[in-house]
């Protein structure tokens, strides 16, 4: 029984500074935070690299519609007409059929895949602001002597001083940089 007690009071000693000297620390830790889901929804240079996405994604969405519609319209052919065919017409409808169903079936993976072109270009659209929204996040960060940045858009974040949101300071420095043409 001795060496139980002593296992608990062994461990409160050892938590016992740490408990002790947390609150003291914690409070020299400088934090502010963003909200990058606003800051994508705001920031004009953010802004038309989804719209361009977009316009691709639109242009896939069509080229997916066609190939599914001539999928389509050869299975309804060999249903329809299968009967009257001859064996070597509906051995041709049939291939005709599996070729086209095995090219919208690699369209979708080349495009929607894991490792497709859309999440490619989705990385390669956003890549380019999230690099600028860092940069600047960094920048005002070592202004103000701040420790630490979080972002309220994760969801982490369940209560704030409003006066730490550097949102409007992170958009405002993005906004100046897109109209100069160069990061500061």
């Amino acid at each position: 029984m001795p060496r139980r007690t002593w296992k608990r009071l062994g461990g409160w000693l050892l938590l016992g500074p740490v408990l002790i000297f947390a609150p003291a620390r914690a409070a020299d830790v400088r934090i502010g935070y963003i909200d990058s889901a606003r800051i994508f929804q705001e920031y004009k240079v953010a802004q038309d690299a989804q719209a361009q996405f977009d316009r691709k994604v639109e242009g896939w969405r069509t080229q997916s519609a066609e190939k599914e519609t001539q999928v389509n319209q050869l299975r309804a052919e060999v249903r329809d007409q299968g009967p009257i065919l001859s064996t070597l017409k509906r051995q041709e409808k049939e291939e005709a059929l599996q070729k086209a169903i095995s090219d919208y079936e690699g369209f979708l993976q080349q495009i929607w895949g894991p490792q497709g072109q859309a999440v490619k270009e989705n990385e390669l659209a956003t890549g380019v602001v999230v690099a600028q929204i860092r940069s600047v996040v960094e920048k005002i960060a070592t202004q103000k002597g701040l420790m630490m940045v979080l972002d309220a858009a994760s969801g982490f974040i369940l209560y704030a001083d409003r006066t730490l949101d550097l949102t409007n300071e992170v958009l405002q420095e993005l906004n100046t940089q897109s109209k100069t043409g160069s990061p500061r």
